[in-house]
This record gives C-alpha cells, structure tokens and sequence, in this order.
C-alpha cells in the first residue's frame, strides 16, 4: 500500500523564460507565445487542443513514471513540490532540464523522469522551429505512516 497521494499540477511558461535575438530570428519563445506549440506524440487538432493534450500527456508521463517510493524513507510529510524547467529544442527533444525540491534525490528523480519523454515535433515561430522553454510543477502528498496500535 503506498503512503503517497500524488498528483500533478501544470504550469505553463508565460513569458519569463522567452529570449529574442537581434538577428530578426527567434531563438527562443516562450509557450504561451508560440505560434503552433511543439507537438507530443499522438496529439492532434488545433493548436488549443495541440496545447492541452501535450499538458496532458505530460502530466500522464510524469505520473505514470514518477518513483513515488524515493519519498518513504525521507522523512518528508505533508505537500511536497518540485518545480521543474526544461525546454524543447528545434528538432523536438527535451534539454536543459533543472528541478528544484525539498531533496536532492526528488530533483534527481525529476530530471529522470523528465529527461524520458518522447522525442516531440519542434514548436514553431514564424514556420521556423524554435526552442520552447516549459515548466512543470510536480505536487504530491506524503501521508505520515500510522503506527500499529500495540494491544494491551
């Protein structure tokens, strides 16, 4: 039986991350500001439903790959959040990645799971690919383990 509730919450970017170069071509835009989002395997549609299905599938993956067991032995209790950073490059893969948690071994772990997603279909700016930066808030619950009551 786990002790761990987990669940995801999803931040998108809005704009801290985003860097314009002189050279009239974008380096770097943020993904709220993208014109087509970068695509995660399986999501189609519009760019609003493209934008929903790969915070989605995301979360799903982080979840489905998250090991939640690390947090046993921690000595954690309570809500927990690790803040995650990555970006999606031109050709579509994950880089960058940085988390910031309560423990080394939960930054670890984050950077793991993150660093396992598919390779995705570039965003683009303008028809050219450009680099996405994205946030992802990973919130989970410890439950405190209850002690056996001793009979008497």
């Amino acid at each position: 039986m786990k002790n761990i509730l987990f669940t995801l919450a999803l931040l998108i970017s809005l704009g801290s991350f985003g860097q314009k170069s002189n050279d009239k071509e974008l380096a770097e835009v943020t993904f709220a500001e993208i014109d087509d989002v970068p695509v995660y395997p399986g999501c189609r549609g519009s760019n609003l439903k493209k934008r929903k299905c790969l915070s989605e599938k995301i979360k799903n993956f982080v979840a489905k790959n998250f090991n939640t067991d690390i947090v046993n032995n921690l000595g954690l209790v309570g809500r927990q959040r690790i803040s995650v950073i990555f970006k999606i490059d031109k050709t579509g893969n994950v880089i960058n990645v940085r988390a910031r948690a309560p423990r080394l071994v939960l930054e670890q772990e984050a950077i793991r799971v993150i660093n396992l997603l598919p390779k995705m279909k570039p965003g683009l700016q303008n028809g050219k690919p450009v680099i996405v930066p994205y946030s992802l808030p990973i919130i989970f619950a410890v439950q405190k383990k209850e002690e056996p009551n001793p009979q008497i």
